[in-house]
């Protein structure tokens, strides 16, 4: 720093005697002219050498904090898993939710495991070949839109368009912790008319992107005794940053 101090002082001394050249009268030029051609050729060597050793003490020091500090050094930080943010895509596991022995009883909409024991879990691509190849039953489990208490009386009240992938069957409300009786028997016995009473039938669950509620609803049925679930972890929000699009479709009775 000391170097750089002088250098700069060296620098300004010589543009103040720069300016004294542009702006010296014509009488004076004949006494002073040899002297600042003098002056001018030291102070300007001397700026070069101040200069040169202000930029090796730079170099010198900032060597020496990368060194230090691994976080300056890119080859330290790729070598590094753990300098890697928790929510890199390239590190998901840092990122991963720990699968729970039980169902989700809260928080539905929040990060979701990266498995589900019993099932398999899809990938937007993988969920779309097999659609593609009509190789499964699609099962949209988000919930219904529950009909305002504080309705003024004679209001109409018209359930929300709900839209889904291509064919899909929607059984909404399945999807939380616990379930109603009357709810859990909609749910079995809607997975019995779709699989016609396969147990092997492939059925893919899913929901939205960082949804419980497909979780759920895909633990539910693997402990009913199904045998080929899979759970797609991105659901439509996936399904349309593939470029699908969504139709309108109905709760199933």
């Amino acid at each position: 720093m000391a170097a750089l101090r002088a250098a700069i002082g060296v620098r300004l001394a010589l543009s103040i005697l720069m300016h004294a050249r542009r702006h010296r009268t014509p009488a004076r030029a004949d006494r002073r002219h040899a002297g600042l051609r003098l002056l001018g050729k030291w102070l300007t060597q001397r700026a070069f050498r101040l200069s040169l050793s202000a930029v090796l003490a730079v170099s010198i020091a900032t060597s020496a904090a990368r060194a230090v500090d691994p976080v300056a050094s890119p080859a330290a930080s790729a070598a590094d898993p753990a300098a890697t943010p928790a929510g890199d895509p390239a590190n998901p596991a840092a990122a991963a939710v720990a699968e729970p022995q039980s169902y989700r009883m809260d928080n539905y909409r929040s990060p979701v495991p990266l498995t589900l024991h019993g099932a398999r879990v899809l990938t937007a691509d993988e969920a779309a070949d097999i659609w593609n190849k009509s190789g499964a039953v699609f099962i949209d489990v988000y919930p219904q839109a529950p009909k305002p208490a504080n309705l003024p009386a004679g209001t109409f009240w018209r359930d929300p368009v709900h839209r889904s992938i291509e064919g899909a069957q929607w059984l909404p409300d399945v999807g939380y912790g616990g379930l109603p009786a009357a709810v859990e028997a909609y749910f079995r016995s809607g997975l019995e008319r779709l699989s016609k009473g396969k147990r092997d039938t492939p059925l893919v669950f899913f929901c939205l992107k960082d949804c419980w509620m497909s979780w759920n609803a895909a633990k539910r049925a693997v402990e009913a005794g199904y045998t080929n679930v899979m759970w797609f972890r991105d659901g439509t929000d996936g399904w349309q940053e593939l470029g699908y699009p969504l139709e309108k479709v109905d709760k199933m009775h």
